[in-house]
């Protein structure tokens, strides 16, 4: 190498830039429309944003109809036990539904449903009912029945006033 070509400049790859003439401005043109979007998103779930423009904010799911309580005819029946030893279970539920043409249909479908009750409590045997599993369990398999009879009408609960093991 002479002289000359070492106090040359060094070619323009091995020579960082000062910077980028359109970097600054990239950052600005991607992040600006990224922070308005942000910030839209953030008012229109805080509620802010659709009360200035005079929207209806959907704050939640619309209110339920209340709910209706229906008395199911008073039960009794004997449970699966030893022959000698006959038990026997006395129950009186409520069903809630929704009010509306829910009550309509559980009312002319009610038949069916002590129906399929009765055929369930037959099938119990009485350690089925011990404690508050036993319990929730009857409530459980009580109210998928009732779904089966009404379908498509849902029953929200089946509420116990009354049971009794004998």
């Amino acid at each position: 190498m002479s002289s000359a070509e070492a106090t040359a400049d060094p070619p323009a790859a091995d020579v960082p830039a000062k910077g980028k003439p359109g970097g600054r401005r990239r950052l600005i043109l991607i992040g600006a429309p990224l922070l308005l979007a942000a910030l839209g998103a953030g008012g229109w779930v805080s509620g802010l944003l659709p009360r200035l423009l005079g929207l209806r904010h959907p704050s939640g799911p619309a209110q339920p109809a209340p709910p209706v309580f229906i008395d199911v005819p008073d039960m009794i029946a004997n449970m699966n036990t030893d022959p000698g030893e006959p038990r026997y279970i006395k129950l009186k539920v409520r069903l809630e539904v929704a009010a509306g043409p829910d009550v309509a249909a559980v009312r002319r479908l009610m038949p069916r449903i002590v129906d399929l009750f009765q055929t369930y409590l037959r099938e119990l045997r009485p350690g089925d009912l011990r404690g508050a599993m036993g319990t929730y369990r009857l409530r459980e398999e009580m109210i998928n029945r009732a779904d089966v009879a009404l379908a498509p009408v849902r029953v929200r609960d089946v509420l116990f006033v009354q049971m009794i093991v004998q």
